[in-house]
Order: structure tokens, then C-alpha cells, then sequence
């Protein structure tokens, strides 16, 4: 594409500048030349507030939002400038001064520096309430104080002209200077795009102000009239920000993040010179202000309602920050806990691979001896030339050596590598089977077993036996539990959480002395003989075999709670697995 065919908005704005310098030049002082400006001037605010929405219904986001505000205060402008054209075209009669429509002219500039504020250049942080535009709407707030303060006495208490036209352009020219400093601030970390046209809408503007300066300078003069040559940089201005506005959809503003935020510190600052200006201003108006008394009066009312609104504001920034900065420690503890977490996990798998290794080898090693002392042991015993002492001695070896046969089992299925056979699984229908048989096994009528289904739990990916020898080794836990403490109640839960089945099992029973030790190998509290502990190794390890995570911790109104969460897998992904295993 040519430079020219880039830059054609601009090229025409160039030849609209030209073009109405020259019939300014070749138009003597009259009503055609007056029509001729102000309808020039009205067809351009148009165009750049037309353009902007137009802008505003094309993107989306914090982008949306600063085209309309942008928008919003050049269709309030050309409200202005119509008014205006109406008086001098329509009606033949001077513009009055005061003029009302100047707070239209005022207020235009608001929701030109809310856009800024917005900064749609950084990258949206999930919607959140930021208090920097909080700072922003404080400013604002100080600025329609400013307004009422200043431009108000002259124009609705004690009527004055002169001091009105003087302590409005004094206040519209710094309305202007925020505006250009505020877009130079943000246009300085901003992405290529943005910054192009933060650049193009910040020299237009100030342009235009220094335009409008001369303006004013010339009526002071008696200098000035419709469509004169003091009426071509503005033409030339607002001519620029149409071209900005047209050309800025093809200059890809695309937003990004922002590590240094200088408009934040600037709103920050901002808002701490209009709080300490309120008490400045107020001492002024009550011992060195000359006006008459109904202007001191009311001025005196502003800035008490002043402080009162934007002390709200301050209020209400400070709340916003405190529960900013408790979301953070939040936050933080979340993660420092998920690390924490992440890490025992790490360990305990390590732990459990090595010590596997290791176990294998050795109970493969003891156990052949083990089965030769058990074959010699039983044919000591079928010998009928022996004592009752020699019998009852060869009795407590066969036994011992079946109960070290049993351990070594245990040993070798935890230490156990290779995966079952996985296919879709109803958890609820194990649950049910598991807790069906310890009810079957249940001697004690002082233990009770409560179950709690989700109906329609989704299915997942897994081996049946070993999440059934997991649900029972859980649930015989709790029953030993319960069963040192009398009785009480084993309470089976599941229930779907998003893409996860979280499964419970909750006594009533003593609860753990050291829950973060239960899955750790060969941890029990159990007496000598009676455990090994190696069950809920096992069990970890078959839950980590099944992507999943199991937890265990004290109910804070006793017993233990063992939480067990197993990803849910979808039909589609079922088949994926079952392929790739294939």
C-alpha cells in the first residue's frame, strides 16, 4: 500500500485546511461566510463523533469502552457547536455571554480523559475494579468542583462578564492541559498502535487549544469574527482528529501488559493535590476572597460538599485497597500451600518408587528361603514320632512363616509397577459394593455406615479392582477407628466438583495424631502384628496410578477425613485412551 493510500485521511484534512484558509482569504466578513465556517466546523465534530461510536460498535473490551467515551465527548462538543450555529445562522443574534451551553463545553472534556484513564492499551485484568480509576473518577470530581467554584459566582450569583469570560478560559485551557499531559503519560508505555494515535489525538488537541487561546485573545481585541484566519488552526485541528479517528481501525491497536504503570502513579498524585487543595481553597474564600458576601457564601458551600463527596471517594479507595491486598495474601497463601502440597506429593512419589525398588528385591529374596522353611516345616509336622512340645514348637513355626509369607505379599503388591486393566468405571456402583462388604464383615452393631451418591456421577478411567481394594483399605481404617472408640458413624460421600468425582470418607472416630505421615511407608498406629503400614501406601500409590489426589486431615469436630479426587473422562476421551493403549 502507497504511503499516499495510508495516509489519505490526513491528506484530506490537509486540502479541508487549505481549502477554507482560502475562502477565508477570498470571503469579505458576512453571514456567508460565517455559514460556511460554522457548518465546516459542525460537519467535522460530527464526523469524529459519528466515527468513534462507529469505532466503539467494531471492537470489544476496554476498547469499546474508550472509543465510546471519546465519542460521548465530541457528539456533547458538536452539541456545543450547534448551539452555536443555530444563534448565528438561524436566529441572526449574537451568542450571549454568559453562555449557557459553555458547561456543555466544560463537561466535554470528562469523558475524553475517562477514556484515557481506561487505557485500553493494557491488557484487561479479568474485569477487576482497579483503584486507580478510582483516582481517576476522584480527579473528575475535583475538576466539576473546580467548575462550580470558580465559573459559577460570575455567571449565576453576582452576574460578571468580564471576570466569566477571564476564569473560564483560565479553567477550560487547564481542562485542556490535563487532557494533553494525561494522553502524553499513557501514550509513553503503549503498544505501537495506541501510541500512534494517543500521539496524533494529543497534538490536535493541544493545537486546538492554543487556537482557541488566540480566539479569545482576538475577541478581547474586537479582533475576531466568523470564518476568520484565527478560525483555521481550529478547522486545521479538528480536521486532524477526524483523520485520526477514520484512520485509527488500520492502525492495530492491540493491547498488552503494561509492567510500569506511570498513569497510576500520576492518578495517585493527582488525587492527593485535589483533597489538600479543598482546605487551601476554602481558607482563601474565607478570609482573603473580596467578592461579595453571596459569592463567598456559596463558594465556601462548594468546597464543604467538595470534601464531603470526594472524602467518600477516599473512603471508598482505601476499602478497595485493603480488600485488594487481603485478596492478595490470599492469593499467596493459596499458592504457598498448592506449592507445599505439590511438593509432599513430588516426595512422596519418589519415596514410594525408590522404597518399591527396594522392597521388590528384598521380599523376592526372603521369600525363597521363606518357602523352604514353610515345605520343611510341614513335613516336620506330618511326622507322627513327635512330642507335644517338638508339635507345638513346629505349630508357631508354620505360623510365623505364613504370617512373614503374608507380609511378603503385602510387600510385593506395594511394591507392585505395572498397571491394571483400565476401562470406564461407576464409582458409585464400587462405593456401594465396598460398603456392602464391610457391612458383611461388621461384627460391632455400634458402628454405623451412612452413604452419600451424587446420582448421575460422571464415570472415569480406571482399574475396578484396585479403586475397590482402595475404597475398602480406606473404609477398614475408619472402622478400626471406630471400633478403638466404642462406635460411632463411617459417613461415605461423592459428589461431582467440575471435571473432578470427589470422594469422602469421614468418621466420628479419635481422629489421626499425624495426618501429613498416614500415606508415608510403613507408618501405623496400630498395634505390633496387627498392621504393616503399607495399606494407605498402597492406596496413594494406586490414586497417583489414576491421575488423581488423595488427602487426609482431622475433622475439626473429630474423626479423620480422607478426601479422594479422580479426574472424570468423556466418552470421546474413553476412546482416545483405549486407542492409544491399543
Amino acid at each position: 500500500m502507497s504511503v499516499l493510500k495510508q495516509n489519505r485521511w490526513f491528506a484530506l484534512a490537509v486540502g479541508v485546511t487549505v481549502a477554507f484558509a482560502a475562502v477565508s482569504l477570498a470571503t469579505p466578513k458576512g453571514a456567508a461566510l460565517a455559514a460556511i465556517s460554522d457548518l465546516t466546523y459542525l460537519f467535522l465534530m460530527l464526523t469524529v463523533g459519528i466515527t468513534m461510536m462507529r469505532n466503539a460498535w467494531t471492537t470489544r473490551g476496554s476498547g469499546r469502552r474508550f472509543w465510546i467515551l471519546m465519542g460521548s465527548g465530541y457528539l456533547l462538543w458538536t452539541w456545543d457547536v450547534l448551539a452555536w450555529s443555530y444563534y448565528e445562522l438561524v436566529l441572526r443574534k449574537a451568542v450571549p455571554d454568559p453562555w449557557f451551553m459553555d458547561v456543555v463545553l466544560f463537561l466535554h472534556l470528562i469523558p475524553m480523559i475517562g477514556a484515557i484513564g481506561l487505557r485500553p492499551h493494557r491488557t484487561e485484568n479479568n474485569g477487576k475494579f482497579h483503584t486507580g480509576t478510582l483516582d481517576f473518577l476522584l480527579v473528575l470530581a475535583w475538576c466539576v468542583f473546580l467548575y462550580a467554584f470558580v465559573v459559577f459566582p460570575p455567571q449565576y450569583v453576582n452576574l460578571n462578564a468580564s471576570l466569566y469570560d477571564n476564569n473560564f478560559g483560565a479553567l477550560y485551557l487547564m481542562q485542556s492541559a490535563v487532557l494533553i499531559i494525561a494522553m502524553s503519560i499513557v501514550a509513553a508505555g503503549a503498544t505501537d498502535g495506541w501510541k500512534r494515535l494517543y500521539r496524533n489525538l494529543m497534538a490536535s488537541s493541544a493545537v486546538y487549544a492554543i487556537a482557541s487561546q488566540a480566539v479569545n485573545y482576538a475577541i478581547t481585541r474586537d479582533a475576531y469574527y466568523t470564518g476568520s484566519l484565527y478560525d483555521v488552526p481550529l478547522i486545521g485541528a479538528v480536521s486532524w482528529m477526524a483523520a485520526s479517528a477514520l484512520s485509527a481501525p488500520g492502525w492495530n491497536l492491540q493491547s498488552a501488559s503494561q509492567p510500569r504503570d506511570r498513569w497510576g502513579a500520576a492518578s495517585v498524585k493527582l488525587s492527593m493535590l485535589a483533597i489538600l487543595s479543598l482546605p487551601l481553597l476554602g481558607l482563601w474564600a474565607f478570609r482573603w476572597d473580596s467578592s461579595p458576601a453571596a459569592t463567598k457564601n456559596f463558594r465556601l458551600c462548594t468546597v464543604l460538599a467538595a470534601m464531603l463527596i470526594l472524602g467518600v471517594f477516599m473512603f471508598m479507595r482505601q476499602y478497595l485497597q485493603d480488600r485488594t491486598l487481603i485478596r492478595l495474601l490470599e492469593d499467596s497463601q493459596r499458592s504457598f500451600e498448592n506449592e507445599q502440597r505439590l511438593q509432599s506429593h513430588l516426595v512422596q512419589r519418589e519415596k514410594l518408587a525408590s522404597l518399591g525398588h527396594l522392597v521388590a528385591g528384598a521380599a523376592h529374596e526372603i521369600d525363597h528361603p521363606l518357602t523352604a522353611i514353610l515345605e520343611f516345616s510341614e513335613k516336620l509336622w506330618s511326622n507322627e514320632r513327635l512330642t507335644g512340645e517338638q508339635d507345638t514348637l513346629v505349630r508357631k513355626i508354620v505360623h510365623h512363616s505364613q504370617r512373614t509369607r503374608e507380609l511378603i505379599s503385602n510387600l510385593l503388591s506395594f511394591a507392585q509397577q505395572s498397571p491394571g486393566e483400565k476401562k470406564m468405571l461407576d464409582l458409585g456402583a464400587l462405593l456401594l459394593r465396598s460398603v456392602h462388604m464391610m457391612e458383611l464383615q461388621r461384627h460391632d452393631q455400634k458402628i454405623h455406615i451412612e452413604t452419600l451418591l451424587e446420582p448421575g456421577l460422571p464415570k472415569v478411567w480406571g482399574d475396578g479392582h484396585q479403586l475397590f481394594q482402595t475404597f475398602v483399605q480406606i473404609a477398614e481404617n475408619g472402622f478400626d477407628a471406630l471400633q478403638e472408640s466404642g462406635g460411632g458413624l463411617l459417613r461415605v460421600s461423592a459428589q461431582a466438583q467440575g471435571e473432578e468425582v470427589v470422594v469422602q470418607f469421614s468418621d466420628s472416630g479419635p481422629g489421626i495424631k499425624e495426618p501429613h505421615r498416614v500415606f508415608d511407608p510403613f507408618y501405623t498406629t496400630k498395634p505390633v502384628g496387627k498392621g504393616t503400614g503399607l495399606g494407605l501406601s498402597a492406596v496413594y500409590g494406586v490414586v497417583q496410578d489414576h491421575h488423581g489426589q488423595i488427602t487426609c486431615q482431622n475433622n475439626p469436630d473429630g474423626g479423620a477425613l480422607f478426601t479422594l479426587r479422580l479426574p472424570t473422562v468423556s466418552e470421546v476421551g474413553t476412546q482416545a485412551l483405549a486407542a492409544a493403549k491399543s
